[in-house]
């Protein structure tokens, strides 16, 4: 499916040419403005490709347009990597929760609005995939710039500096949201925009409880280490991305040491390690 230009009335995006099985397409860059605004809000500039970032930076600035500020949605370099050459090119400060991607004074904090492009963007705290992930709702179109929280194909991994527990917060917030704001597109950060909203993030509660589910399973018929429970659970899954996988195993073995069921060989010290 094209990606590139997909949108809303008030979000284009730019896609970077970085395709895999983790990142889909390639990452997708947002720009961000009020039709008619003389600014704009770049979400994303993706990896520091030259190619893809003056490519962004002539579509941030068709009609005398200037970029305003530069915001990242977590700091995985497929998505903050050209952060700094963007703002280079652009002189726009970057905006970001962690203060180790920043450049300029500009921070990010739930609920923190940004109105640098002539609408409002409300930053979403939504930790799990990585301990620094936000999303951006933007209202006027009723949509949710998701970063890696919620991928347009498939499910998100959880890093390697993420958590389960904090994700499965996040979806049930977000599922929150969805019904609360109205949402009627998911614009994430890597695949096509997504309508259906809730049903989409019902989808990816329903996803993470089977998986639990899964696990709990693989626990009983012996499984121990993370290359364990990849090897039952994700036995039907592109050997390719069970390093991937490996890596959401580890997060869903620490997520049932410290939430196990009764009796369960998830309680603390049923579950080893690798070496």
């Amino acid at each position: 499916m094209e990606i590139d230009g997909s949108g809303t009335e008030r979000a284009y995006c730019v896609l970077a040419p970085n395709p895999s099985p983790m990142t889909l397409d390639g990452t997708n860059t947002w720009i961000i403005a009020e039709p008619g605004s003389s600014s704009v809000v770049v979400v994303d500039p993706g990896p520091d490709d030259e190619g893809h970032l003056r490519r962004a930076l002539a579509a941030a600035q068709a009609g005398d347009r200037r970029v305003a500020q530069i915001v990242l949605t977590h700091g995985h370099d497929d998505h903050s990597g050209g952060a700094a050459r963007f703002a280079e090119l652009s002189g726009a400060p970057v905006a970001a929760l962690d203060p180790a991607h920043r450049l300029g004074s500009e921070g990010l904090a739930s609920g923190t609005v940004l109105a640098a492009a002539g609408c409002e963007l409300r930053v979403v705290g939504t930790p799990g995939h990585s301990p620094d992930s936000v999303s951006l709702l933007l209202a006027d179109d009723g949509a949710l710039l998701t970063g890696d929280t919620v991928l347009g194909r498939g499910t998100t991994v959880i890093g390697q500096d993420g958590g389960l527990g904090d994700y499965l917060r996040t979806l049930d917030e977000l599922r929150a949201l969805a019904d609360s704001a109205g949402l009627r597109t998911l614009l994430p950060g890597h695949g096509p925009l997504l309508g259906d909203p809730a049903g989409v993030l019902d989808y990816y509660i329903a996803h993470r409880q089977e998986r639990l589910d899964q696990v709990r399973a693989a626990l009983a018929a012996g499984a121990r280490t993370p290359a364990e429970v990849v090897e039952i659970v994700y036995a039907d899954v592109d050997r390719a991305v069970w390093p991937a996988a490996e890596v959401s195993a580890r997060a869903q073995l620490d997520y049932l040491r410290v939430n196990p069921l009764p009796g369960s060989l998830a309680e603390p010290l049923g579950v080893q390690d690798e070496d």
